[in-house]
Protein backbone atom coordinates (compact mmCIF):
# COMPACT_ATOMS: atom_id res chain seq x y z
CA UNK A 1 0.00 0.00 0.00
CA UNK A 2 1.41 3.76 -1.05
CA UNK A 3 0.84 6.76 0.48
CA UNK A 4 -0.09 9.39 -2.27
CA UNK A 5 -0.31 13.32 -1.39
CA UNK A 6 -2.62 14.53 -4.06
CA UNK A 7 -3.02 18.65 -4.53
CA UNK A 8 -6.09 20.14 -6.17
CA UNK A 9 -5.52 23.80 -6.82
CA UNK A 10 -8.84 26.55 -7.32
CA UNK A 11 -10.50 25.68 -10.64
CA UNK A 12 -10.35 21.87 -9.81
CA UNK A 13 -12.63 22.69 -6.63
CA UNK A 14 -14.14 25.59 -8.26
CA UNK A 15 -18.28 24.45 -8.18
CA UNK A 16 -19.78 21.99 -6.38
CA UNK A 17 -19.56 19.22 -9.22
CA UNK A 18 -16.23 19.70 -9.59
CA UNK A 19 -15.33 19.06 -5.89
CA UNK A 20 -18.21 15.95 -6.29
CA UNK A 21 -15.57 15.02 -9.40
CA UNK A 22 -12.54 15.64 -7.00
CA UNK A 23 -13.84 13.17 -4.63
CA UNK A 24 -14.61 10.57 -7.09
CA UNK A 25 -10.98 10.72 -8.36
CA UNK A 26 -9.78 10.79 -4.69
CA UNK A 27 -11.63 7.51 -4.55
CA UNK A 28 -10.38 5.61 -7.30
CA UNK A 29 -7.12 5.92 -5.51
CA UNK A 30 -8.16 4.98 -2.51
CA UNK A 31 -9.82 1.88 -4.06
CA UNK A 32 -6.60 1.60 -6.00
CA UNK A 33 -5.00 0.28 -2.20
CA UNK A 34 -3.78 3.68 -0.99
CA UNK A 35 -3.76 5.84 1.40
CA UNK A 36 -4.94 9.28 0.54
CA UNK A 37 -3.57 13.02 2.10
CA UNK A 38 -5.68 15.40 0.11
CA UNK A 39 -4.70 19.19 0.22
CA UNK A 40 -6.70 21.43 -1.22
CA UNK A 41 -7.03 25.19 -2.53
CA UNK A 42 -9.86 27.81 -2.28
CA UNK A 43 -12.75 27.47 -4.91
CA UNK A 44 -11.56 29.55 -7.88
CA UNK A 45 -12.26 33.03 -7.62
CA UNK A 46 -12.42 33.21 -3.53
CA UNK A 47 -9.39 34.44 -2.40
CA UNK A 48 -9.62 37.12 -4.85
CA UNK A 49 -13.03 38.14 -3.84
CA UNK A 50 -11.99 37.73 -0.32
CA UNK A 51 -8.80 40.10 -0.85
CA UNK A 52 -11.29 42.85 -2.46
CA UNK A 53 -13.42 42.55 0.29
CA UNK A 54 -10.93 43.73 2.85
CA UNK A 55 -9.66 46.34 0.60
CA UNK A 56 -12.85 48.05 0.79
CA UNK A 57 -12.65 47.80 4.13
CA UNK A 58 -8.52 48.85 4.42
CA UNK A 59 -6.77 49.42 0.95
CA UNK A 60 -3.62 48.55 2.35
CA UNK A 61 -4.99 45.56 4.10
CA UNK A 62 -2.26 43.08 5.26
CA UNK A 63 -0.89 41.04 8.11
CA UNK A 64 -2.70 39.21 10.47
CA UNK A 65 -6.37 39.89 10.06
CA UNK A 66 -5.67 39.48 5.83
CA UNK A 67 -4.54 36.13 6.68
CA UNK A 68 -7.80 35.17 9.15
CA UNK A 69 -9.82 36.15 5.89
CA UNK A 70 -8.15 34.73 3.33
CA UNK A 71 -7.97 31.47 4.74
CA UNK A 72 -11.56 30.77 5.47
CA UNK A 73 -11.77 30.26 1.18
CA UNK A 74 -9.68 26.86 2.04
CA UNK A 75 -12.03 26.17 5.21
CA UNK A 76 -14.84 26.07 2.85
CA UNK A 77 -13.48 23.94 0.48
CA UNK A 78 -11.75 21.15 3.03
CA UNK A 79 -15.61 20.87 4.70
CA UNK A 80 -17.67 20.59 1.53
CA UNK A 81 -14.13 17.68 -0.09
CA UNK A 82 -14.53 15.83 3.43
CA UNK A 83 -18.61 15.81 3.15
CA UNK A 84 -18.23 14.19 -0.48
CA UNK A 85 -15.92 11.42 0.45
CA UNK A 86 -18.26 10.69 3.66
CA UNK A 87 -21.30 10.84 1.26
CA UNK A 88 -20.25 8.09 -0.60
CA UNK A 89 -19.05 6.44 2.13
CA UNK A 90 -15.79 6.53 2.85
CA UNK A 91 -14.57 8.23 6.21
CA UNK A 92 -12.34 11.43 5.75
CA UNK A 93 -11.62 14.63 8.28
CA UNK A 94 -10.98 17.79 7.27
CA UNK A 95 -8.13 19.80 8.87
CA UNK A 96 -7.40 23.55 8.83
CA UNK A 97 -3.45 24.48 8.28
CA UNK A 98 -3.72 25.19 12.03
CA UNK A 99 -5.14 21.73 13.07
CA UNK A 100 -2.80 20.09 11.10
CA UNK A 101 -0.03 21.53 13.47
CA UNK A 102 1.55 23.31 10.31
CA UNK A 103 3.78 25.19 11.80
CA UNK A 104 5.55 28.16 10.38
CA UNK A 105 6.83 31.37 11.06
CA UNK A 106 5.67 34.68 11.42
CA UNK A 107 5.75 36.63 8.58
CA UNK A 108 2.34 36.95 7.27
CA UNK A 109 0.70 37.18 4.08
CA UNK A 110 4.23 35.02 3.12
CA UNK A 111 4.92 32.60 6.36
CA UNK A 112 7.50 29.69 5.72
CA UNK A 113 7.18 26.17 6.81
CA UNK A 114 9.47 25.68 9.80
CA UNK A 115 7.69 22.49 10.71
CA UNK A 116 4.33 19.89 11.07
CA UNK A 117 3.20 17.50 13.36
CA UNK A 118 2.07 14.55 11.24
CA UNK A 119 0.88 12.38 14.60
CA UNK A 120 -2.91 13.44 14.10
CA UNK A 121 -3.02 12.54 10.42
CA UNK A 122 -1.16 9.18 10.92
CA UNK A 123 -3.33 7.60 13.39
CA UNK A 124 -6.55 8.81 10.94
CA UNK A 125 -4.68 7.22 7.75
CA UNK A 126 -4.48 3.92 10.83
CA UNK A 127 -7.80 4.42 11.02
CA UNK A 128 -8.72 4.17 7.29
CA UNK A 129 -9.78 8.02 7.21
CA UNK A 130 -8.80 9.82 4.32
CA UNK A 131 -7.37 13.12 5.29
CA UNK A 132 -8.26 16.91 3.63
CA UNK A 133 -5.90 19.45 4.79
CA UNK A 134 -6.54 23.28 3.29
CA UNK A 135 -3.77 24.04 1.33
CA UNK A 136 -1.92 27.59 1.64
CA UNK A 137 -2.37 27.85 5.30
CA UNK A 138 -1.03 27.64 8.97
CA UNK A 139 0.09 28.84 12.39
CA UNK A 140 2.78 30.33 14.36
CA UNK A 141 4.49 29.97 17.59
CA UNK A 142 1.95 32.15 18.94
CA UNK A 143 -0.91 30.47 17.21
CA UNK A 144 -1.86 33.38 14.95
CA UNK A 145 -3.46 32.06 11.42
CA UNK A 146 -0.38 32.43 9.08
CA UNK A 147 -0.76 32.52 5.03
CA UNK A 148 2.39 30.88 2.52
CA UNK A 149 1.98 33.64 -0.26
CA UNK A 150 1.91 32.52 -3.72
CA UNK A 151 2.06 28.92 -5.06
CA UNK A 152 1.29 28.38 -1.30
CA UNK A 153 -1.55 24.91 -1.88
CA UNK A 154 1.28 23.31 -3.87
CA UNK A 155 4.19 24.16 -0.87
CA UNK A 156 1.63 22.60 1.21
CA UNK A 157 0.88 19.33 -0.44
CA UNK A 158 4.97 18.65 -0.62
CA UNK A 159 5.75 19.47 2.60
CA UNK A 160 2.84 16.84 4.02
CA UNK A 161 4.20 14.32 1.71
CA UNK A 162 7.57 15.11 3.02
CA UNK A 163 6.36 14.96 6.67
CA UNK A 164 4.32 11.89 5.35
CA UNK A 165 6.94 10.39 4.13
CA UNK A 166 4.79 9.55 1.14
CA UNK A 167 5.40 7.34 -1.97
CA UNK A 168 4.40 10.67 -4.29
CA UNK A 169 3.34 13.93 -3.93
CA UNK A 170 0.70 14.48 -6.89
CA UNK A 171 -0.35 17.51 -8.42
CA UNK A 172 -3.80 18.29 -10.11
CA UNK A 173 -3.62 21.40 -12.48
CA UNK A 174 -5.84 22.00 -15.52
CA UNK A 175 -3.12 20.72 -18.25
CA UNK A 176 -1.93 16.89 -18.36
CA UNK A 177 1.60 17.41 -17.34
CA UNK A 178 4.82 19.47 -18.12
CA UNK A 179 5.07 20.23 -22.14
CA UNK A 180 8.55 20.81 -23.61
CA UNK A 181 6.72 24.15 -24.62
CA UNK A 182 3.46 25.76 -24.40
CA UNK A 183 0.86 23.84 -26.73
CA UNK A 184 -0.65 27.57 -26.80
CA UNK A 185 2.19 28.29 -28.98
CA UNK A 186 3.38 25.25 -30.51
CA UNK A 187 0.67 22.74 -31.07
CA UNK A 188 3.25 20.01 -31.57
CA UNK A 189 4.72 20.50 -28.36
CA UNK A 190 5.23 17.37 -26.51
CA UNK A 191 4.48 16.05 -22.98
CA UNK A 192 7.15 14.64 -20.90
CA UNK A 193 6.90 11.64 -18.77
CA UNK A 194 9.96 12.80 -16.76
CA UNK A 195 12.03 16.01 -16.12
CA UNK A 196 14.57 16.71 -13.08
CA UNK A 197 14.11 19.06 -10.29
CA UNK A 198 17.02 21.39 -11.48
CA UNK A 199 14.81 21.59 -15.09
CA UNK A 200 11.89 22.37 -13.52
CA UNK A 201 13.10 24.88 -10.90
CA UNK A 202 14.64 26.28 -14.11
CA UNK A 203 11.46 26.44 -16.26
CA UNK A 204 9.38 27.66 -13.00
CA UNK A 205 11.66 30.56 -13.17
CA UNK A 206 12.16 30.99 -16.45
CA UNK A 207 8.40 31.54 -17.27
CA UNK A 208 6.88 28.13 -17.15
CA UNK A 209 3.22 28.52 -14.89
CA UNK A 210 2.49 24.94 -13.94
CA UNK A 211 4.23 24.88 -11.04
CA UNK A 212 5.12 27.70 -8.10
CA UNK A 213 9.63 27.60 -7.78
CA UNK A 214 8.62 27.30 -4.21
CA UNK A 215 7.10 23.87 -4.38
CA UNK A 216 9.87 22.40 -6.22
CA UNK A 217 12.42 23.69 -4.31
CA UNK A 218 10.55 21.65 -1.59
CA UNK A 219 10.58 18.52 -3.21
CA UNK A 220 14.01 18.54 -4.31
CA UNK A 221 15.39 19.49 -0.59
CA UNK A 222 12.95 16.67 0.47
CA UNK A 223 13.49 14.38 -2.42
CA UNK A 224 9.64 13.91 -2.75
CA UNK A 225 8.77 12.66 -6.17
CA UNK A 226 6.50 15.01 -7.79
CA UNK A 227 4.07 14.17 -10.57
CA UNK A 228 1.91 16.81 -12.35
CA UNK A 229 -1.88 15.56 -13.43
CA UNK A 230 -4.73 16.49 -15.26
CA UNK A 231 -8.01 17.16 -12.82
CA UNK A 232 -9.93 16.65 -15.59
CA UNK A 233 -8.48 13.52 -18.16
CA UNK A 234 -6.71 10.47 -17.10
CA UNK A 235 -3.21 9.67 -17.57
CA UNK A 236 0.46 9.43 -16.35
CA UNK A 237 1.31 13.17 -16.37
CA UNK A 238 4.89 14.10 -15.65
CA UNK A 239 6.81 12.95 -12.80
CA UNK A 240 9.39 15.51 -11.23
CA UNK A 241 12.55 13.50 -9.50
CA UNK A 242 15.87 13.52 -9.20
CA UNK A 243 18.19 13.24 -12.31
CA UNK A 244 19.52 10.01 -11.30
CA UNK A 245 15.99 8.26 -11.86
CA UNK A 246 14.99 5.46 -14.00
CA UNK A 247 14.39 7.01 -17.47
CA UNK A 248 17.54 6.14 -18.99
CA UNK A 249 15.90 8.19 -21.88
CA UNK A 250 17.02 11.34 -19.99
CA UNK A 251 20.51 11.01 -20.52
CA UNK A 252 19.96 11.14 -24.49
CA UNK A 253 17.95 14.30 -24.55
CA UNK A 254 19.72 17.76 -24.79
CA UNK A 255 17.02 20.01 -24.18
CA UNK A 256 14.01 18.67 -22.18
CA UNK A 257 11.88 22.18 -22.92
CA UNK A 258 11.56 25.75 -24.22
CA UNK A 259 10.85 28.52 -21.73
CA UNK A 260 9.76 31.91 -22.28
CA UNK A 261 8.50 35.19 -20.29
CA UNK A 262 6.68 37.95 -21.84
CA UNK A 263 7.28 40.17 -19.04
CA UNK A 264 10.58 41.60 -19.14
CA UNK A 265 11.92 45.14 -20.10
CA UNK A 266 15.46 46.50 -20.60
CA UNK A 267 17.00 49.21 -19.34
CA UNK A 268 20.62 50.48 -20.79
CA UNK A 269 22.85 53.34 -19.23
CA UNK A 270 25.88 54.33 -21.41
CA UNK A 271 29.09 56.43 -21.03
CA UNK A 272 29.60 55.88 -17.22
CA UNK A 273 33.51 55.74 -15.57
CA UNK A 274 34.29 52.23 -14.99
CA UNK A 275 35.59 52.46 -12.03
CA UNK A 276 35.19 49.80 -9.34
CA UNK A 277 31.64 49.91 -7.39
CA UNK A 278 29.85 51.44 -10.53
CA UNK A 279 27.80 47.98 -10.72
CA UNK A 280 26.41 48.87 -7.33
CA UNK A 281 25.97 52.52 -7.61
CA UNK A 282 23.70 51.48 -10.78
CA UNK A 283 22.02 48.92 -8.98
CA UNK A 284 21.72 49.68 -5.31
CA UNK A 285 18.99 52.38 -5.85
CA UNK A 286 17.17 49.89 -8.38
CA UNK A 287 17.09 47.28 -5.05
CA UNK A 288 16.31 50.02 -2.70
CA UNK A 289 13.41 50.23 -4.76
CA UNK A 290 12.32 46.63 -4.48
CA UNK A 291 13.16 45.83 -7.76
CA UNK A 292 14.31 42.69 -8.93
CA UNK A 293 16.90 43.08 -11.83
CA UNK A 294 17.22 39.66 -14.02
CA UNK A 295 19.87 39.63 -16.73
CA UNK A 296 22.88 41.86 -16.64
CA UNK A 297 25.37 42.83 -19.59
CA UNK A 298 28.23 45.48 -19.27
CA UNK A 299 30.74 46.56 -21.52
CA UNK A 300 33.94 48.27 -21.56
CA UNK A 301 35.09 50.98 -23.92
CA UNK A 302 38.10 51.68 -25.38
CA UNK A 303 37.37 55.27 -23.58
CA UNK A 304 37.27 54.05 -20.41
CA UNK A 305 33.69 53.96 -19.91
CA UNK A 306 31.15 51.29 -19.97
CA UNK A 307 27.70 50.62 -20.71
CA UNK A 308 25.54 48.95 -18.25
CA UNK A 309 22.62 47.15 -19.60
CA UNK A 310 19.62 44.91 -17.32
CA UNK A 311 16.15 43.86 -17.80
CA UNK A 312 13.33 43.87 -14.59
CA UNK A 313 9.57 42.84 -14.60
CA UNK A 314 7.86 45.03 -16.97
CA UNK A 315 5.64 46.17 -14.20
CA UNK A 316 8.62 47.79 -12.73
CA UNK A 317 9.73 49.21 -16.42
CA UNK A 318 8.98 53.00 -15.40
CA UNK A 319 10.09 52.94 -11.78
CA UNK A 320 13.18 51.36 -12.92
CA UNK A 321 13.92 53.92 -15.53
CA UNK A 322 12.57 56.88 -13.35
CA UNK A 323 15.67 55.67 -10.74
CA UNK A 324 17.90 55.07 -13.63
CA UNK A 325 17.82 58.97 -14.89
CA UNK A 326 18.51 59.89 -11.80
CA UNK A 327 21.71 57.68 -11.64
CA UNK A 328 22.44 59.19 -14.84
CA UNK A 329 22.58 62.45 -13.09
CA UNK A 330 24.80 61.39 -10.49
CA UNK A 331 27.30 59.85 -12.39
CA UNK A 332 26.81 62.47 -15.31
CA UNK A 333 25.87 59.22 -17.46
CA UNK A 334 26.10 60.05 -21.66
CA UNK A 335 22.70 58.51 -21.70
CA UNK A 336 19.96 56.02 -20.61
CA UNK A 337 17.33 54.07 -22.63
CA UNK A 338 14.64 51.68 -22.09
CA UNK A 339 12.96 49.16 -23.79
CA UNK A 340 9.54 47.57 -22.31
CA UNK A 341 8.52 45.45 -26.06
CA UNK A 342 11.72 42.65 -25.07
CA UNK A 343 10.69 38.97 -24.18
CA UNK A 344 13.38 36.39 -22.59
CA UNK A 345 13.48 32.75 -24.48
CA UNK A 346 15.09 30.16 -22.53
CA UNK A 347 16.21 26.22 -23.89
CA UNK A 348 16.82 24.15 -20.70
CA UNK A 349 18.45 20.82 -20.70
CA UNK A 350 20.28 18.96 -18.39
CA UNK A 351 22.00 17.00 -21.15
CA UNK A 352 23.67 20.26 -21.63
CA UNK A 353 26.25 19.62 -19.50
CA UNK A 354 27.72 17.12 -21.03
CA UNK A 355 27.40 18.18 -24.84
CA UNK A 356 29.14 21.16 -26.70
CA UNK A 357 28.01 23.08 -29.62
CA UNK A 358 24.67 23.49 -27.85
CA UNK A 359 24.46 27.81 -27.31
CA UNK A 360 26.03 28.16 -31.22
CA UNK A 361 22.92 25.79 -32.50
CA UNK A 362 20.47 28.29 -30.85
CA UNK A 363 22.32 31.19 -32.39
CA UNK A 364 21.99 29.68 -35.56
CA UNK A 365 18.23 28.19 -35.34
CA UNK A 366 17.85 31.91 -34.44
CA UNK A 367 19.75 33.71 -37.13
CA UNK A 368 17.68 31.52 -39.94
CA UNK A 369 14.72 33.47 -38.65
CA UNK A 370 16.02 36.93 -38.42
CA UNK A 371 15.96 36.82 -35.02
CA UNK A 372 18.58 39.78 -33.47
CA UNK A 373 19.84 38.75 -30.17
CA UNK A 374 20.25 41.42 -27.67
CA UNK A 375 21.11 39.93 -24.55
CA UNK A 376 22.43 36.16 -23.44
CA UNK A 377 22.69 34.73 -20.25
CA UNK A 378 24.09 31.05 -19.34
CA UNK A 379 24.01 28.42 -17.21
CA UNK A 380 24.92 24.61 -16.59
CA UNK A 381 21.49 23.42 -17.86
CA UNK A 382 19.37 26.54 -19.63
CA UNK A 383 21.27 29.20 -22.15
CA UNK A 384 18.62 32.60 -22.35
CA UNK A 385 18.45 35.28 -24.91
CA UNK A 386 16.45 38.32 -25.31
CA UNK A 387 15.06 39.89 -27.95
CA UNK A 388 12.46 41.58 -29.73
CA UNK A 389 9.12 41.10 -28.18
CA UNK A 390 7.56 40.48 -31.78
CA UNK A 391 10.04 37.41 -32.86
CA UNK A 392 8.41 35.29 -29.33
CA UNK A 393 6.22 33.08 -30.96
CA UNK A 394 8.42 32.62 -34.17
CA UNK A 395 11.57 32.03 -31.90
CA UNK A 396 10.13 29.28 -29.85
CA UNK A 397 8.40 27.49 -32.71
CA UNK A 398 11.88 27.64 -34.35
CA UNK A 399 14.07 26.12 -31.55
CA UNK A 400 11.17 23.94 -30.78
CA UNK A 401 11.82 22.79 -34.58
CA UNK A 402 15.20 23.18 -34.47
CA UNK A 403 15.92 20.94 -31.62
CA UNK A 404 13.41 18.27 -32.14
CA UNK A 405 11.32 18.36 -29.24
CA UNK A 406 8.41 16.41 -31.02
CA UNK A 407 9.81 13.65 -31.13
CA UNK A 408 10.34 11.27 -28.08
CA UNK A 409 14.05 10.74 -27.42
Amino acid sequence: MSLLVQKFGGTSVGSIERIKAVADKVISYRDAGNDMVVVVSAMGGETNRLVELARQVDPQARGRELDVLLTTGEQVTIALLAMALEKRGYPARSYTGGQARIMTDSAHNKARIKSIDNVKMTDDLKQGRIVVVAGFQGIDEHNNITTLGRGGSDTTGVALAAALKADECQVFTDVDGVYTTDPRVVPQARRLDTITFEEMLEMASLGSKVLQIRAVEFAQKYQVPLRVLSSFGAGDGTLITTEYGTDKTMEQALISGIAFNRDEAQLTINGVSDTPGVAYQILGPISDANIEVDMIVQNVGADGTTDFTFTVHRDDFDTALESLEETAKRMKAREVSGNNRIVKISIVGVGMRSHAGIASQMFEILANEGINILMISTSEIKISVVVDEKYLELGVRALHEGFDLKTKP
